[in-house]
């Protein structure tokens, strides 16, 4: 074989190098020393690393609950399944990867298999109600040969008493000589280009670190003796590649770095399992399977990373599930999901009897730090992590955004849960710019656009609604006793006076490469951090801002500003149509009717001039007069305009044309399994966020945009549609029993559509235009953006309170009160 010349290299070099640093080795030690030698894994760095698929399935973690003692011993360990495999998992904070995939080789007679490519996938929840509902985060995934030669079972979950991460695997073969290989691709401390990867414990634990001084550890175990170990650099001299070659483990490494731990890359650890030999057992099907419990350990080093892979296998799988679920004394995903007091009236306003909705809570809480707690994050995935380098860390969606934060908030208080909310509030002031944030001159007030769960600053943008909605979430806070009178007057005075002020003002802004003023209404990025300007729903959030924090302002006695953010509310809503309506529009409804219609955004406040928004995403910009954009609903929604406004219904009417270019459209038709219409909305029109429609590849897959990039539909854009026509027949007293039931069947039912078979909501579903990508989506189904999005999961689960309610969630009654008395 061409590698056993390699092997014996590296057994001469190993003994010459005993001959050189080593004082005794003399004869009679000669061979013992030749047999301890540690073979090394040629081939670093590896192939470039990468992330894995951003379609997630599954996302998990243990629950913890916020009393210091459970928070500061709690699991602090995070993983996601994909294509039918562990993927990303996390380890530390939130955001912090130690693991890109853990995946079985299956190797027969003639062919060597990966779980991933070769099989069928399904999952399922462990523990359940006797509706079907999950109440767990703990998955049972059964990935078939796509041939019928095996089968392949696996219970995954968390420890919630150790730093780890617990499979059981059932293995069953149904021919001959089917051998199992645990295949581990560890990407530590959010890197795959860095790793150092080696066995211990006479080959029983494949250990995997940086080469830094301080360095997370993550250590595999199993209940039942490997076979054989092996560790490589991927694509070159790993488990994969290895049998690739000739369907065996031959080239049996230990370690990827000498003692110098000179030698780093992307590193893969396999460990063989025995083999499964099919003989005649009297088995009905003729088959023979066995089952086999992985631990992951991980630690700040290796003593640490074995002692809880240890602590976990010794307790067992059934108690630790137990622990995990919540079963008996253990507090658990169970007693979560219990202390939810608004959950069993909104069951009944959902179409599948609850299950999306209890997945939803359950999702939602699983993607909060442990170390900060209420640090709410966006997603646990990155975009499109499969064409994604991993050779520098990056959060993705594994971050805080004060307006995706606000969404889960609400939900959260919509579900029963007062706790959550109230901490991830008083979270916020950790993201507020302050006269002591790192390296900031300028005004203070505004709340940073991205940053680590840690407040470690990461995108510095300006977004005046980011800067509003933590005074909306103040004042529901407020109005629903979760905070107090006096607690509202101390966050006045330590974190809401500075944002409202700053939302009257703005100010000058310099903060790494932002030197910039603000002028609001004029806000630097809109909602979709993609351009500047005089945006319809930025400007909903800034004017119930204001006025919420009015009301807060009053009550703190300030009754200067409590007048002054009234004022500036009402002189703001009163600019709504010169800053941002056209009226020589060049997009009709489908009736060819031509009124004033909101634009998406308006560069300089002048909607009726040729104004074009800039490029990006690969698209050239266009007449701002061209791009429609739905977020003209927000000011519905939060109070500031009727849901009948004429301007608003001119601008539905242009969202709902689905005449359009695909370029400019943004509604789209999916039929549900049930042959149902499903309506689904792109954000607006020109979007470039998504997948090529003439290549198919992903968004920026080489690193540079490209001409044929197309933003697709977003699920959660139902979901706001569903409030305005809620709002719509509240406001007209038209809100029947049947009327109702029609909303829950279009819109609650078609956000459930888009749930894929592990209940988790995308960012983005394939809308049928273009080269079906290598994926061949079909229409309606996720995408590789980002699964699950906190975002969509969050308005789903609002929807619901607001159809059990007859009235939207997060409306304002505040601000329609005082804009049209």
């Amino acid at each position: 074989m061409a590698h056993r010349p390699r092997f014996l290299l590296n057994a001469v070099s190993g003994a010459l190098s005993c001959v050189l640093t080593m004082t005794a080795c003399a004869p009679n030690e000669q061979q013992a020393t030749e047999q301890q030698i540690e073979r090394i894994a040629p081939g670093a760095p590896g192939v470039d690393p990468i992330w894995a698929f951003s379609g997630k399935t599954g996302i998990g973690t243990s629950y913890t609950p916020y009393q210091t003692d459970a928070a500061q011993q709690s699991s602090k360990v995070w993983f996601s399944l994909a294509q039918g495999i562990v993927t990303e998992t996390m380890f530390g904070l939130i955001h912090n990867a130690q693991l890109k995939e853990m995946q079985f080789i299956i190797a027969g007679e003639d062919f060597t298999d990966t779980e991933q490519t070769d099989t069928h996938s399904t999952i399922d929840y462990l523990h359940k109600d006797s509706q079907g509902r999950p109440l767990s985060l703990a998955y049972k995934v059964v990935n078939t040969d796509k041939q019928g030669k095996y089968q392949i079972e696996k219970h995954i979950f968390t420890d919630p008493d150790s730093q780890s991460l617990v499979m059981k695997v059932f293995f069953t073969a149904f021919e001959p000589s089917i051998t199992p290989y645990l295949y581990v691709n560890p990407h530590i401390d959010n890197s795959g280009a860095n790793d150092i990867a080696y066995t211990t414990n006479d080959g029983q634990a494949l250990i995997a670190r940086t080469n830094e001084q301080t360095s997370s550890v993550l250590s595999v175990i199993s209940d039942k003796p490997f076979v054989e170990t092996s560790v490589g650099f991927v694509g070159k001299s790993d488990g994969l590649t290895d049998l690739n070659d000739n369907g065996q483990l031959d080239w049996r490494y230990d370690r990827t770095a000498d003692a110098t731990n000179s030698s780093i890359g992307n590193v893969a650890m396999t460990a063989k399992l025995p083999t499964l030999e099919v003989k005649n057992n009297n088995s009905p099907d003729n088959s023979i399977s066995y089952s086999t419990t992985f631990v992951v350990g991980f630690g700040d080093n290796e003593q640490q990373s074995l002692a809880h892979a240890n602590k976990t296998l010794a307790l067992g799988y059934d108690k630790v599930l137990a622990n995990y679920n919540g079963i008996d004394e253990a507090v658990g995903w169970q007693d979560y999901l219990n202390s939810l007091s608004a959950l069993p009236a909104m069951v009944n306003s959902s179409a599948d009897n609850g299950e999306l909705l209890y997945a939803s809570a359950l999702v939602l809480k699983a993607q909060e730090d442990k170390t900060h707690p209420g640090a709410l994050i966006a997603s646990l995935s990155n975009p499109w992590g499969d064409t994604v380098s991993a050779k520098v860390g990056s959060t993705g969606y594994k971050a805080v955004w004060p307006r995706d934060f606000y969404q889960c908030a609400m939900a959260f208080l919509a579900m029963g849960d007062t706790q959550t909310p109230k901490v991830a509030f008083e979270y916020l002031q950790k993201v507020q710019v302050t006269e002591s944030t790192p390296g900031y001159q300028g005004t203070p007030g505004w709340f940073l656009q991205k940053t680590h769960v840690d407040g470690q600053i990461e995108w510095v943008g300006v977004q005046l609604d980011q800067t509003a909605m933590p005074l909306m979430l103040a004042w529901q806070l407020w109005q629903a006793d979760v905070l107090s009178d006096a607690e509202i007057q101390h966050w006045y005075q330590v974190m809401l006076k500075s944002a409202a002020d700053f939302l009257v003002t703005g100010g000058k802004v310099k903060l790494d490469w932002n030197y910039t003023e603000i002028s609001p209404l004029n806000t630097q990025q809109e909602r979709w951090e993609e351009q500047a300007g005089y945006s319809p729903s930025t400007a909903a959030a800034v004017i119930a801002g204001l006025i919420s924090a009015s009301e807060m302002a009053a009550l703190s006695g300030d009754t200067d500003n409590a007048k002054r953010y009234l004022d500036t509310a009402i002189a703001m809503e009163s600019k709504l149509t010169p800053l941002m309506v056209t009226d020589t529009g060049l997009i009709a409804d489908s009736q060819g009717d031509n009124t004033p219609y909101y634009v998406r955004i308006s560069p300089n406040g002048k909607p009726n001039t040729n104004a074009k928004l800039v490029d990006n995403n690969g698209r050239p910009g266009l007449d701002q007069r061209l791009v429609l954009d739905g977020g003209f609903l927000e000011l519905v929604r939060y109070g500031v305009k009727p849901a009948n406004d004429t301007v608003i219904t001119n601008s539905l009417s242009r969202i709902d044309n689905t005449e359009l270019e695909d370029n400019l459209r943004v509604k789209y038709l999916f039929k549900g399994k049930d042959g149902q219409t499903t309506p689904g909305y792109r954000r607006y029109g020109n979007d470039g966020y998504g997948e090529d429609e003439l290549t198919g590849s992903s968004y920026a897959e080489n690193g540079s945009n490209t001409p044929g990039q197309r933003g697709r539909v977003w699920p959660f854009f139902t979901g706001e549609r569903g409030h305005y026509e809620l709002a719509k027949l509240t406001q007209a007293n038209q809100l029947t029993a049947q009327a109702k039931q029609q909303l829950i069947a279009t819109y609650v039912k078609g956000m459930e559509n888009f749930a894929n078979e592990g209940l988790m909501l995308p960012e983005q579903v394939w809308d049928g235009v273009g080269n079906p990508t290598r994926y061949e989506y079909q229409k309606g189904q996720g995408t590789n953006s980002a699964t699950p999005l906190a975002w969509t999961h969050a308005e789903y689960v609002k929807l619901l309170r607001s159809m059990t309610d007859e009235q939207v969630w997060d409306y304002y009654p505040n601000v329609s009160d005082k804009l049209n008395p």
